[in-house]
């Protein structure tokens, strides 16, 4: 049994614990003379220490060169992270008062003009993101790789997608050609941008506050292709009629302040994404979960997309 109030108490925490979310990590609202900050049990055995670490320097680095995200904060003895008896590390970072732009896979509503705004605002946020992360320091930090064999390669980071246990035999044989294909089409894209990236901008991690849009939840974040950010935070509407008006609108706001991926590019970035998740969901589900199916066939859909328009 984890001693909550305990563990909180490290950061000085002195007022009641709420669960706010439970998947990757354990989100727990905490208080400090009424101030509330988001306490975070690392889901054992994804983040290594040093990774973790990487993370919250990454976070403080981006809010000190005033680009908006959560900020790291320290115990009461100055360290940044405190781990549980059954190995599990804890950190707490700086409460973000807003509401998520949307729900965990909702899908959009029928004014596709307001979401066509919202995600121009969302390419720009990305792009921020990305331009900050260019002019801070960054060569210290250890994170995942969603690289060519981070995203393509025989053991991606987020596991064989093509091993997903609902996957038929002949859907399995699509997804190794679809796998083979991709990875020939990323090893020729030769001049797509890379550096730091959030990795995970889906909806529920884009909060829409007084000041503005803001990211949360960089666990995922590590150092990969810039335009796998853009087909991460379409990829919650990959079946919607408007996605082409979408994907345009993120191109254009992002293309305010550096130069965007193609629309193809994008295309093929959100496919990519669809795969990840399709190997991501394997370990965290049982092998008979609907939920499987659920990836897998997003997965399909989008590879069969690309590779007939493409």
């Amino acid at each position: 049994m984890i001693d909550l109030p305990a563990i909180a108490a490290k950061w000085g925490a002195n007022g009641q614990i709420q669960l706010i979310a439970e998947r990757e990590n354990a989100v727990h609202k905490i208080l400090r003379d009424a101030t509330p900050m988001a306490m975070r049990l690392h889901r054992a055995g994804y983040q290594s220490e040093t990774s973790i670490l990487s993370e919250l320097r990454w976070m403080q680095r981006l809010a000190e060169a005033n680009f908006t995200c959560p900020k790291p904060l320290a115990q009461m003895d100055g360290s940044l992270l405190a781990q549980l008896a059954d190995g599990r590390f804890v950190s707490v970072i700086t409460w973000v008062e807003g509401t998520p732009i949307g729900a965990m896979d909702s899908p959009i509503d029928a004014d596709v003009t307001a979401h066509c705004d919202l995600y121009h605002q969302v390419g720009r946020l990305l792009a921020e993101l990305h331009d900050t992360s260019d002019r801070i320091k960054t060569d210290d930090l250890t994170r995942a790789a969603w690289d060519l064999p981070g995203l393509l390669g025989k053991s991606p980071f987020w596991g064989r997608f093509w091993d997903n246990p609902s996957l038929s035999a002949s859907e399995k044989t699509f997804m190794v050609y679809a796998r083979q294909t991709a990875h020939a089409h990323l090893s020729a894209m030769k001049s797509a941008n890379f550096g730091l990236i959030h990795a995970d901008a889906l909806q529920e991690n884009v909060f829409q506050t007084e000041a503005g849009l803001t990211l949360i939840d960089f666990d995922d974040a590590g150092f990969g292709y810039r335009g796998y950010d853009l087909g991460v935070c379409l990829s919650q509407h990959y079946a919607t009629r408007h996605l082409n008006d979408l994907i345009a609108a993120v191109a254009e706001g992002y293309g305010t302040l550096r130069q965007a991926p193609s629309i193809e590019d994008i295309k093929f970035f959100l496919m990519l994404r669809g795969l990840a998740s399709c190997g991501w969901v394997i370990a965290r589900q049982p092998k008979k979960s609907p939920v499987q199916r659920h990836y897998a066939e997003r997965a399909l859909h989008l590879a069969h997309q690309w590779l007939t328009t493409a």
